[in-house]
């Protein structure tokens, strides 16, 4: 890992004439090079060349970003460097959940919830708050406390948050998803989850308690999804649906309530095993289990704590042989030197082990993120590899690959699932109608 000190160091004495902003620029993309290719940053710049800033960095562009040319639309990204080792994770070898502190707030106290929490972690202190939202009040987090946000767990009654449309991209075609706001934070380590840009707003997993509100609250009629029969609901986007199941118990109330709501699919994501609940219920046909998968390389490298790629197989096979229907989410597909070899050996375990008549649909979507999370990934994960490849401002002004990557990438693991099973619904996740028409041809 570079050291960005030095870097800054080095810039300022050999480029004394360069203005701040083209100072940064230039340690930003030797930094980024230096990483990317293993090399000295000392190596990146020969001694006799590039004195003027123009040259510099269009040499260093070029290295670094070599698909980027002027007037070719791609736009980049280029933020100041500021790394602080105080931020940075690091991984547990053995990982239990374990919280040390449980705030409650007084209004729910006495509720089941925080008597599960309770039982279940009776060494964990119990701290009651008037609220959360006066607790976390002139308050601010860094990314440091984001790494220990394990250690608090916030029981709340939710009052005005039950509902809201996934928070779909401008500009790219919806999958038509609703979420039901069942508390925001994950126990989980992925590099690349958009949940860290919330580190800010309180150092903990926030839980509500009051799960009937939500039931009473939920609208009567939803919009249909262009690409399906029937509205979608589900509860895995700002947590893992399954992930404190074994705690909360909330598969059984959500699927025995949605049992009665045939008009709907309701569907559980996740990337862990805890589904004996659901084993402990009858399944409905429109109740989908599905689980988010990435080759195991993928999951030792980005995805930790999680469930391995057998393991949420296996469940799946479980869930899917008790009744359920399955889905599969490969999203985000990361492009890496052996991404085809992986990413179909991960497809032909899937069909190997579950039944196409109990696939309910798989989504497609390559790596992307929010820009301000590009600055987070390197402080929390500075020897990750997904910065290393090129990642431009997209369509929706989100870092994504190149389209004509993107492209490639979907056509090919289309081109794999038809090959196998036709017939399965295989939608984008967040792609503009022109990748759509590329690789549907409509």
């Amino acid at each position: 890992m570079p050291d960005f000190r030095k870097i800054e160091e080095y810039v300022k004495y050999r480029f004394p004439s360069f203005g701040i902003n083209k100072k940064r620029e230039v340690m930003r993309l030797i930094f980024e090079i230096a990483k990317r290719d293993n090399l000295p940053f000392t190596e990146i710049i020969p001694d006799t060349e590039y004195k003027d800033y123009r040259s510099l960095k269009s040499n260093l562009l070029k290295r670094r970003y070599p698909s980027f040319r002027s007037g070719n639309g791609l736009k980049l990204y280029l933020p100041d460097l500021e790394l602080d080792a105080r931020n940075r994770f690091k991984s547990q070898r053995s990982f239990k959940f374990l919280p040390k502190n449980i705030y409650v707030e007084r209004e729910i106290k006495n509720s089941y919830l925080v008597q599960r929490f309770k039982e279940f972690f009776p060494s964990a202190k119990i701290i009651e708050i008037d609220s959360l939202k006066d607790y976390v009040k002139d308050k601010k987090f860094d990314i440091g406390e984001y790494n220990y946000r394990r250690d608090n767990i916030f029981i709340i009654r939710e009052r005005y948050d039950f509902f809201k449309r996934c928070p779909c991209t401008k500009k790219s075609v919806s999958c038509g998803y609703n979420v039901l706001n069942l508390g925001v934070g994950c126990i989980y380590d992925c590099v690349y989850c958009y949940l860290q840009i919330y580190l800010k707003n309180t150092p903990g997993i926030v839980i509500p308690a009051n799960l009937n509100d939500f039931f009473k609250k939920l609208p009567r009629n939803f919009v249909n999804s262009p690409l399906f029969r029937k509205p979608r609901l589900g509860n895995g986007e700002f947590s893992d649906s399954l992930a404190l199941d074994d705690v909360t118990k909330w598969s059984l109330d959500l699927v025995s309530f949605f049992r009665e709501r045939k008009e709907l699919l309701f569907e559980f994501k996740t990337k862990s095993k805890n589904i004996d609940n659901l084993l402990d219920i009858k399944p409905a046909n429109n109740i989908i289990i599905s689980w988010s998968l990435n080759p195991q390389s993928i999951i030792d490298s980005l995805e930790f704590y999680t469930a391995s790629l057998k393991e949420r197989i296996a469940s799946a096979k479980f869930c899917a042989e008790h009744g359920y229907r399955v889905g599969f989410h490969l999203d985000p597909l990361i492009y890496h030197k052996n991404w085809e070899d992986d990413y179909r050996g991960l497809l032909n375990l899937i069909f190997k082990n579950i039944s196409k008549d109990k696939v309910a649909w798989i989504s497609l979507g390559t790596l992307r993120f929010n820009p301000q999370l590009k600055k987070i990934i390197e402080n929390r994960f500075p020897d990750n590899k997904i910065l290393d490849e090129e990642l431009f401002l997209g369509f929706d002004n989100k870092l994504r690959y190149h389209h004509k990557l993107r492209i490639m990438i979907y056509k090919k693991v289309y081109s794999w699932i038809k090959k196998r099973k036709r017939g399965i619904p295989v939608y984008l996740c967040m792609e503009n109608r022109a990748i759509w028409k590329e690789v549907y041809g409509s």
